[in-house]
């Protein structure tokens, strides 16, 4: 997988309760990266009903996304921008050219099959307690601890890596001694995530074949810090289609 070294840090927002979050979240990663934030409302016509009433609602969920932004971080370059198409297909395609993906709720499709790493911030939460790298010993490993890495450089903190997996009988990397978890490794993995500021792992298990695997379906759901779920070289898929245009946002 390769991440654009210029692309900004893009938050998908819907008019959900959890946008705020994951705005918030995502306007720290782009300050802390020196990058723009690009927020992007996916638009779809539900009708019946009138067009232009629902394009003017959806242009208000851009720009009260983008003030949060503002309020929450200070000088922080946003943009918000509708784009005309499914979340899903939208998103998908965005990370083409993105270095991180923000979201509020987990659109699986989204999760399993982005270009670029994928964070899924529900609540509001200020970032402490270290990094939790979650391995387990497929190749998507690596990426996973260099991507933990990376964010407890900018964090200030530190990185604890964790086997979330059944024990194998040869290293998970080398030159890395993970603690391993007990129990259910989805359970212990939530249980993990509420004293993290931050849980890094990969969206599918060993054997998975394109599934989202029961780990991270249980983070996803259920976990107690911001997720990011990065894939690996074997794990990466081509969406498929051409970077949408994005045009500033403009009431119509």
């Amino acid at each position: 997988m390769q991440i654009p070294a210029e692309g900004p840090v893009v938050v998908g927002v819907g008019g959900t309760a959890t946008d705020p979050a994951a705005v918030r979240f995502a306007a720290r990663e782009a300050v802390s990266r020196g990058r723009a934030l690009t927020v992007v409302h996916a638009f779809t016509w539900p009708g019946p009903g009138e067009y232009a009433l629902a394009r003017r609602a959806a242009s208000r969920i851009v720009e009260e996304a983008v003030s949060i932004a503002q309020r929450s971080t200070p000088g922080i370059a946003a943009r918000g921008h509708l784009v005309d198409g499914p979340p899903e297909r939208v998103l998908l395609r965005l990370t083409r050219s993105s270095t991180l993906l923000v979201l509020g709720g987990g659109l699986v499709e989204v999760v399993l099959r982005a270009w670029c790493p994928v964070a899924v911030a529900r609540r509001h939460r200020t970032p402490s307690g270290p990094v939790l790298a979650a391995v387990d010993g497929s190749p998507v490993s690596a990426a996973v601890l260099r991507f933990a890495a990376e964010q407890a450089r900018r964090r200030g903190g530190r990185v604890d890596v964790v086997y979330a997996g059944e024990p194998a009988g040869r290293p998970v990397l080398d030159g890395v001694r993970p603690r391993l978890l007990s129990g259910d490794p989805a359970g212990a993995l939530v249980h993990a995530s509420r004293g993290a500021g931050l849980i890094v792992l990969g969206p599918r298990g060993p054997g998975t074949r394109g599934r989202l695997g029961t780990v991270a379906a249980a983070v996803l759901r259920h976990g107690g810090c911001p997720a990011v779920f990065v894939h690996g070289p074997a794990g990466f898929r081509n969406p498929g289609n051409p970077v949408p245009e994005l045009l500033p946002l403009a009431h119509t």
